[in-house]
């Protein structure tokens, strides 16, 4: 088993936009960086994900613009891999799914957001395209929904989205869960 860990969309449009603001599950954001930091620890390949809009007029996700850039945190560290995208999911429209088979990954973890988004739609077609997906439920996050269809509070949405993972296409898995994973697969090296 060789494993990649995507960070999806950690830009600073969820932290300092105003419009998307994350905010749950509470520190999502530690943990991420959490499971960066074990990811390279153990030598994971770690993919990082930047989502860029191609409409003229988007208010958010703006290439160069502060908003689409990686928050601070994470800019200071270098990726095995860069992908844009433009889609929600990391794999469409990009040449992903060639670089990470490439590489003999065959697993790979999502972290980032939105989990009902870019993560959940990373997931899918991971699933699809047959590699083995963790999807690490305490460093995706979301916030609350209202829009024509309805409203949601961000718990019930990442959560309803946990279970939905967890039906078909990931094993959903906490932080901690998931850490020992990684220290098995280093051994086997």
């Amino acid at each position: 088993m060789k494993r990649a860990l995507i960070v999806v969309d950690v830009q600073n449009e969820y932290f300092d936009g105003g419009a998307l603001p994350i905010s749950y599950p509470p520190h999502s954001f530690e943990r991420i960086k959490t499971a960066i930091s074990e990811a390279q620890k153990a030598e994971i390949l770690i993919v990082f994900v930047q989502h860029t809009s191609l409409q003229k007029d988007a208010g958010a996700f703006v290439r160069g613009s502060y908003l689409w850039e990686f928050h601070d945190e994470l800019k200071k560290l270098k990726p095995g891999l860069y992908i844009e995208k433009n889609h929600a999911s990391s794999f469409a429209g990009t040449d992903l799914n060639y670089r990470l088979r490439t590489l003999g990954v065959d697993t790979v973890a999502i972290i980032g957001y939105m989990t009902q988004n870019c993560c959940d739609a990373t997931a899918r077609d991971a699933s699809q395209l047959g590699f083995n997906v963790e999807f690490l439920s305490d460093a995706n996050g979301t916030l609350a929904f209202s829009n024509e269809a309805g409203e949601v509070s961000a718990q019930e949405l990442h959560q309803a989205f946990l279970v939905a993972q967890a039906f078909g296409f990931s094993r959903v898995l906490t932080l901690n869960e998931w850490i020992p994973l990684l220290k098995k697969e280093t051994s086997c090296h």
